[in-house]
């Protein structure tokens, strides 16, 4: 016999793989790869090399691969993930540390990697969002051409607004390739930023308390 709840779910998840699909297509429609392959090419050429040798020969086409999926995020609307929530009652902190994140610095077109520690207090609902979601979250945003700065200030602000979140903190902690493989060149100099909205901002305890969490 099969239950109610069970029959809900196989409805949800093919609204949710349907969902992915729209998403996927639209952001294949408006990346165009055969201009990035152009522009490679020319980037080639530009650079004193002959992109019809052997070992350039596919290389156009290799970038525009991997450009499609590193640039994602401009696509898609990163906060639209923060839109499905459960009710909890949740009062307390909710915090996700260490989540990967790699993204492209827009100065140089060079990459930037490090971690993003994310922190949030429910909103007086006491609804509460995915933990995946916060890194997916993360992700999506990283997955444009940015600078470390707005990154931040743009996850920070979708749990502000989307999730209605009563507090948030963000901090990301991020090496640079535009600092260590060129200009200064600094390997291993790391740069920290951080966001704070609501309650964590004004209140000194409670953002000691996130902070503390986030350095245990």
């Amino acid at each position: 016999m099969t239950t109610s709840q069970e029959t809900e779910r196989p409805v949800e998840d093919d609204n949710e793989r349907n969902g992915a699909r729209a998403v996927e297509t639209a952001r294949l429609e408006a990346f165009d790869a055969d201009r990035v392959e152009a522009a490679v090419r020319e980037l080639l050429i530009g650079i004193g090399e002959d992109p019809d040798r052997e070992g350039l020969r596919d290389t156009p086409a290799r970038v525009a691969r991997s450009y499609r999926e590193l640039f994602a995020g401009l696509f898609t609307e990163p906060s639209a993930v923060l839109e499905r929530t459960f009710s909890e009652d949740h009062d307390e902190l909710v915090l996700v540390r260490d989540i990967p994140l790699f993204s492209m610095c827009e100065h140089h077109l060079l990459p930037f990697s490090g971690v993003a520690h994310v922190a949030y207090l429910p909103g007086s609902d006491g609804r509460v969002t995915g933990l995946s979601k916060l890194a997916r979250l993360v992700d999506l945003y990283a997955r444009r051409p940015q600078v470390q700065e707005r990154l931040t200030t743009q996850v920070a602000d979708a749990l502000d607004h989307t999730l209605g979140a009563r507090g948030v903190l963000v901090v990301i902690d991020a090496e640079h390739q535009c600092m260590s493989a060129r200009g200064v060149r600094k390997p291993g100099s790391r740069t920290t930023t951080s966001a704070v909205r609501g309650i964590l901002k004004s209140s000194a305890s409670t953002r000691a308390e996130a902070l503390g969490l986030i350095r245990h």
